[in-house]
């Protein structure tokens, strides 16, 4: 049986080691393919607004795997959120975003949801896009987010140890809440830390993703075949 291929479209390169992680883990079957193009957080950091220019970007970039016979494609990062809904209106395979399953598993949690991000361009499509599903269910659950000051910067330089207690020393900011969340890919290495802070569930994006881009792909085995 040939294995699903699933492609990852990484904008930073500090979110490829806990994805990858991830699938080892939950679904080590699947056929991973790693494309990074770092230059779109770089220009994403520089721009105010998520411009027309980068959407188009970021989904010819989407493009590219999809052509390397993706059989579903999970992007990584959180800044993207419009560029993600044009590949999944425009694309015949199934596409993830890299925090709809972490929403959806903390809504579940209770009405007062924490976010503890490092990289503040992706707060603003990614409280959209919260607010998107507790639309669908319907529930009353508020979202306050933190963004983690100089955290994601000692990371791309090696110094994830640092990123971690950065990101886990403002956890009991959150301790009342009724989960947590941690906001990109690159963030969930704080989370063994952040769970040793806190008594409430913390949610990382890799595992949760996993285990939805699984259930997506292995439910569309017929269209699988039938484009092979």
């Amino acid at each position: 049986m040939t294995k699903p291929r699933i492609v990852l479209l990484h904008a930073t390169p500090v979110a490829m080691d806990p994805i990858q992680k991830a699938f080892a883990a939950a679904w080590p079957e699947a056929e991973t393919i790693n494309l990074l193009d770092d230059g779109l957080s770089i220009d994403r950091a520089k721009s105010e607004l998520l411009t027309e220019a980068l959407i188009e970007r970021f989904v010819d970039f989407g493009r590219y795997g999809l052509r390397m016979g993706a059989d579903g494609i999970l992007v990584t990062c959180s800044a993207f959120g419009p560029a993600i809904d044009r590949m999944i209106a425009e694309f015949p395979v199934p596409v993830l975003k890299p925090n709809e399953a972490m929403f959806r598993a903390a809504i579940e949690s209770g009405k007062r949801i924490g976010m503890l991000a490092t990289f503040a361009p992706a707060v603003v499509t990614m409280a959209q896009e919260f607010d998107d599903f507790v639309a669908e269910t319907g529930a009353p659950v508020e979202l306050e987010t933190i963004v983690v000051d100089r955290a994601i910067e000692l990371l791309r330089k090696g110094d994830a140890e640092t990123h971690n207690q950065l990101v886990s020393a403002r956890a009991p900011d959150f301790a009342e809440k009724d989960a947590i969340m941690l906001a990109h890919f690159s963030t969930s290495r704080a989370a063994d830390l952040v769970r040793k802070a806190v008594s409430v569930p913390v949610f990382t994006a890799p595992d949760a993703a996993v285990e939805r881009m699984k259930h997506l792909v292995l439910g569309d085995e017929a269209k699988t075949k039938a484009r092979a």
